[in-house]
C-alpha cells in the first residue's frame, strides 16, 4: 500500500508545479492588466504602480520571486482588494467553499448509492424506471441552469428558502447551492451503482450467501455492496473535480463569499496574484482528493495495489 501511495505522490508536486507555471504565463498573456480601467492612468502613476508590485521586472524574474513567496505560503497582495492579501482572502472564503463541497459530495454519495441500490433491487419495476429517468435528467441539466430553477421553485414560488445571499451561521443559504452541486454527480453515481449492483447480485458468491440463509440486508451490506462500489470509487475523482469547478459558478450565482467567487472576480479584474493563489488552492485540493480516491480504490480492489 505504501509503495502504491508513494508512486501516486511522486507525481503530485511536478503536476502542481506545471499547473502553476502554465497559469502564471497564461494570465500574463491576456490583454490588459490589473491597473487598466475605463480612464487611462497617467504614465507616471502607472510606472509607480508597476514598480510597487514588481510588474516592471522581466517575466522570468517575476516568476522566480512568486515561486519563492509561494514556497513560504505567501501568495502576495491582491491588486484589486487593496486592503487584503491573497492569503487572507483564501482564509476568509475557504471554510464556505469547503463546507459547500463536502456537503455536496456527501449528499451525492449517500443519495446516489441509495438510489442505485434501490433501482437494482427493483429491477425493471416502476421504481427502477422512475429513478433512472430522474438520473438521466440530473446528468443532462447543468448546474448554472439547475440552481436558478431551484431558486425559482423553492425561493420565489414556495418561499421556503432564500434565493441568494449569505448569513453567517444560517444553513438555509446552503441548501439550494448544495442541491445544485450534488444532483449531477448523484445521478451518475446512482446509475453506476445500479449497473454494478445488478452484476454483483447475479454473481455466484452472492447466490451462495443467500443459500446459506443470510438475511437480505446482510447479503446486500456484507457481500454485494463493497464490490459494487468499485466503479463508484473510480468516478470519485471526476465527481470531485465537477463539484469544485461547479462551485465557481454556483458561488457567483448564489452570492456566497467563497473562494470560487474570488477566482471569477480575479479573472475578470485581471488580478494576477488572486487568480494564481486560487488556482494553486484548487489544484492542490484536486491532487489531494485524487490521492485519497486512489487509496479508497486500492482498498476496495486489492488488484490495483499489485498492478502499481
Amino acid at each position: 500500500m505504501m509503495r502504491y501511495f508513494a508512486a501516486r505522490l511522486a507525481w503530485a508536486l511536478p503536476t502542481l508545479f506545471a499547473i502553476l507555471t502554465l497559469t502564471f504565463f497564461l494570465v500574463r498573456t491576456a490583454p490588459g492588466g490589473p491597473f487598466d480601467e475605463e480612464r487611462a492612468l497617467p504614465p507616471d502613476i502607472r510606472r509607480n504602480l508597476d514598480a510597487a508590485y514588481g510588474l516592471d521586472q522581466p517575466l522570468w524574474v517575476q516568476f522566480g520571486h512568486y515561486l519563492a513567496r509561494v514556497a513560504h505560503g505567501d501568495f502576495g497582495p491582491s491588486f484589486k482588494y487593496r486592503d487584503f492579501s491573497v492569503t487572507e482572502l483564501i482564509a476568509q472564503g475557504f471554510p464556505i467553499s469547503a463546507g459547500l463541497g463536502i456537503s455536496a459530495m456527501a449528499l451525492a454519495l449517500v443519495g446516489g448509492i441509495a438510489a442505485g441500490t434501490f433501482a437494482a433491487l427493483r429491477r425493471r419495476e416502476a421504481g427502477d424506471r422512475l429513478a433512472m429517468a430522474a438520473a438521466v435528467l440530473g446528468i443532462t441539466v447543468p448546474t448554472f441552469v439547475l440552481l436558478p430553477f431551484l431558486a425559482l421553485v423553492f425561493g420565489v414560488y414556495l418561499k421556503w428558502l432564500p434565493v441568494a445571499g449569505w448569513e453567517p451561521g444560517s444553513l438555509r443559504y446552503f441548501v439550494l447551492p448544495v442541491l445544485a452541486l450534488a444532483l449531477p454527480p448523484l445521478a451518475v453515481i446512482s446509475r453506476l451503482t445500479r449497473a454494478s449492483m445488478i452484476e454483483v447480485l447475479d454473481s455466484d458468491y452472492v447466490r451462495t450467501a443467500r443459500a446459506k440463509g443470510l438475511s437480505p440486508a446482510a447479503v446486500i451490506w456484507r457481500h454485494a455492496l463493497p464490490p459494487a462500489l468499485i466503479p463508484v470509487a473510480g468516478y470519485l475523482a471526476p465527481a470531485l473535480a465537477a463539484i469544485m469547478t461547479g462551485s465557481l459558478v454556483v458561488e457567483s450565482i448564489a452570492g456566497l463569499p467563497g473562494i470560487g467567487r474570488y477566482l471569477v472576480q480575479g479573472a475578470l479584474n485581471r488580478d494576477y496574484t488572486l487568480v494564481l493563489g486560487m488556482v494553486v488552492v484548487y489544484s492542490t485540493l484536486l491532487i489531494l482528493m485524487g490521492l485519497i480516491v486512489d487509496l479508497i480504490f486500492a482498498l476496495l480492489d486489492p488488484r490495483v495495489r499489485f498492478r502499481a
